[in-house]
């Protein structure tokens, strides 16, 4: 019939995902309630190590993790 010049299709691009850096802690950005400006996830590693390694191993009901689950609370609350 006529000229019909077609074009190649383009593929979309991938989305773009989170750089590796992204959830690493940065402590320069100031978060709304935390004095320390840290991010949630990097504010009291100790208390939040033991209280993750006693749920795994006991469960969160477990009178000891209760403890730490409370201690690490109020270490959050300090910050």
């Amino acid at each position: 019939m006529g000229q019909a010049s077609s074009t190649p299709a383009t593929t979309p691009e991938p989305p773009t995902t989170p750089s590796a850096d992204s959830g690493k802690c940065n402590s320069s950005v100031q978060k709304v309630g935390i004095k320390s400006g840290k991010k949630i996830c990097c504010c009291c590693p100790e208390t939040k190590k033991a209280r993750d390694a006693c749920i795994l191993s006991k469960g969160e009901e477990d009178s000891e993790c209760l403890k730490l689950i409370e201690l690490h609370k109020e270490c959050l609350r300090r910050e």
